[in-house]
């Protein structure tokens, strides 16, 4: 079974995916964002080099903010923001027929 281990240094927002390959570490974070209210951070610590490069593509992908890259000589240090409530496309005011730049659909009556 996976361990993963959480740091123990008052924080319960530490993740330590140290000694864990692409993809896991990204998927993990991506896991434990989900969890999170909007707004809410955690710290995620990752030796694998794809890390640099897969974690900030996944936030942007989900709408999470990296706040910050820290690295270190022997893994990186990634502070992640869970994203705001954004409503959904299909949420939007408007109904069948409405253009989002606000222009009305063709008069076809006649």
């Amino acid at each position: 079974m996976l361990d993963i281990a959480v740091m123990d240094d008052d924080r319960d927002d530490d993740l330590d995916f140290r000694g864990l390959k692409c993809p896991l570490p990204a998927m993990l974070a991506r896991k434990a964002l989900a969890k999170l209210e909007p707004g809410d951070s955690i710290t995620v610590l990752c030796d694998d080099p794809m890390a640099l490069v897969d974690i900030p593509h996944m936030c942007h992908c989900e709408g999470h903010a990296v706040e910050s890259v820290a690295r270190h000589a022997r893994y990186a240090e990634f502070r992640i923001r869970a994203k705001a409530g954004i409503r959904p496309a299909a949420q939007t005011p408007g109904g069948p027929g409405d253009d989002p730049a606000g222009v009305p659909p063709p008069d076809r009556s006649g």
